[in-house]
């Protein structure tokens, strides 16, 4: 079946190119935050019980993502207005890209009955996809994320780069 998870490949490069709006309609490509790690994470759906825990945990944990010069990004296929009212309702301090259509969803093997499940890919600064976590669970998800993010700048770090 046409973009089911049974059709996963590696990816080792993130699309740097495709363009989404963000949850003000903005206009964003993974290209806009080169030379910075980003942590991408697809979810179902806006607003549902799961998917507010993992972004609230995201949300709680931003400014430490930040200082390790990391751009947290929320994706799944709801439009902008519906991510516009959830990241305004639950105070998001990161961005919610609208991939109405699937294809990022697509491209990361993640897209499954024309919804996103719940993965999450942590990019480094080069564009290369650095680590892939699925079958998340959302509730502490974020600090799992984080502590990714903590060893590869220590890693980073340690190999003066």
């Amino acid at each position: 079946m046409p973009g089911s998870t049974d059709e996963r490949r590696p990816l080792d490069e993130a699309p740097a190119d495709l363009e989404l709006a963000n949850q003000l309609g903005a206009p964003v490509k993974l290209a806009d935050f080169a030379g910075r790690i980003v942590v991408l994470f697809f979810y179902p759906k806006d607003d549902t019980p799961g998917c507010t825990i993992e972004g609230r945990e995201f949300r709680d944990l931003h400014d430490e993502f930040l200082a390790h010069d990391c751009v947290v990004l929320g994706v799944s296929v709801d439009p902008v207005e519906s991510h516009r009212a959830f990241a305004e309702k639950h105070g998001f301090p990161f961005q919610l890209l609208a991939d109405t259509d699937g294809r990022l969803a697509a491209i990361f093997g993640v897209l499954r009955d024309g919804m996103a499940e719940r993965a999450t890919f942590v990019i480094g600064p080069q564009g290369r996809i650095r680590h892939a976590f699925r079958g998340v669970n959302p509730r502490g998800h974020a600090q799992q994320v984080l502590n990714f993010v903590r060893s590869l700048r220590q890693s980073q770090a340690m190999l003066g780069g």
